[in-house]
């Protein structure tokens, strides 16, 4: 990789790292201020509800591209982003009206001048707060259960039916914090953009389309995402080979989001005693070790990505981060029965 690639890749590290650090931070917090959303978080069920509901999400999120109603998803996904942001700063922030009002900001800005600083500002702050509400509404073996399907789907979604990569041709020109947005030069502007229409680019090597716009890559949805380079060049001769040298990438929001709910859960469901961190009393050593894992699947996933191709990023990320979970909960004496969350049907 050249230099500007490690910089790329440096920043979507401390994106992932900010996210899961501020879920950590947000579990209690979040937990005393009752925004748990199940009566009953053991329950493995409430993982295939979920699931279910992302998969009719993104069947409307298809049919709004093919029926030219871009613009409906892109203020659905800014009113949601305006709404996460509040749960965040009204955790945080005892004057409700400044709550209201950051939030009202954060939604704005996406609206009036979606950069991709604000954008990934945006997503940091929404993957952090989703991770959080997430981590402590699954208990350990329904996060365990969605993550697994989840990988599998995306898996399937990117690779199989390819529906996913259509998906992230729609996304794109939106420019919504469904993705997050990695440049390799600070010159990188994706207000300046332009995206390739033909899915059959998406992921592709290639630098231009028949048209000569240039060609791009993208996530899908806000929770299975594809994570691919985009090549904002216009220079045809390029291969894939020079993957590294291209002004930006992207990276799927969903791919912080998902592996962090696994550290949240653990952090929170985990019998394992706290590391006893005062800046954030909830890690553990499975949680610290399900972050472990999920770096350790992003360094694979980026390998893979500045290749130059769409790949699926949950299968990775996820198997890194209950991997990492499970050999943490294994080393803090936790039963492997009761960290796979089984205790109670046995």
């Amino acid at each position: 990789m050249s230099r500007r690639a490690y910089r790329g890749v440096a920043l979507a590290a401390l994106i992932f790292l900010v996210v899961q650090v501020g879920a950590l931070a947000l579990v209690p917090t979040f937990f005393e201020q009752g925004y748990q959303t199940v009566e009953n978080p053991a329950d493995p069920t409430n993982s295939l509800l979920y699931i279910g509901a992302i998969i009719v999400m993104t069947a409307f999120m298809l049919a709004a591209f093919k029926y030219d109603l871009d613009q409906l998803i892109r203020l659905v996904i800014v009113f949601t982003s305006g709404l996460l942001a509040w749960y965040v700063f009204a955790a945080l922030i005892p004057n409700a009206l400044v709550a209201v009002g950051l939030s009202a900001a954060v939604a704005l800005a996406l609206l009036v001048y979606p950069e991709w600083y604000v954008i990934d500002a945006a997503g940091t702050l929404m993957g952090a707060g989703a991770a959080a509400l997430f981590g402590i509404s699954f208990g350990l073996l329904p996060a365990i259960v969605l993550l697994s399907v989840l990988a599998i789907y995306d898996a399937i979604s990117v690779y199989k039916t390819k529906h996913m990569l259509d998906l992230a041709e729609g996304v794109m020109d939106l420019r919504i914090p469904v993705v997050l947005i990695i440049p390799t030069t600070l010159s990188y502007s994706i207000l300046d953009d332009e995206f390739a229409r033909d899915t059959n680019e998406i992921g592709d090597g290639e630098n231009a389309t028949d048209e000569g716009e240039p060609a791009a890559a993208a996530g899908g949805d806000t929770e299975t995402e594809t994570t691919a380079v985009a090549d904002t060049d216009t220079d045809t001769d390029t291969d894939e080979s020079d993957s590294g040298d291209r002004d930006a990438f992207f990276i799927g929001l969903g791919d912080a989001v998902m592996p962090t709910v696994m550290v949240a859960s653990s952090a929170f469901f985990s019998e394992a005693p706290s590391l006893g961190l005062g800046a954030l009393p909830a890690l553990n050593l499975p949680a610290l070790l399900a972050m472990v894992g999920t770096f350790a699947g992003f360094a694979g996933l980026m390998w893979a990505v500045m290749k130059g191709r769409a790949h699926a990023g949950l299968p990775l990320l996820n198997g890194g981060a209950i991997g990492g979970y499970l050999v943490g909960a294994v080393v803090a004496g936790v039963p492997l029965v009761s960290a796979l969350g089984l205790a109670p049907y046995l």
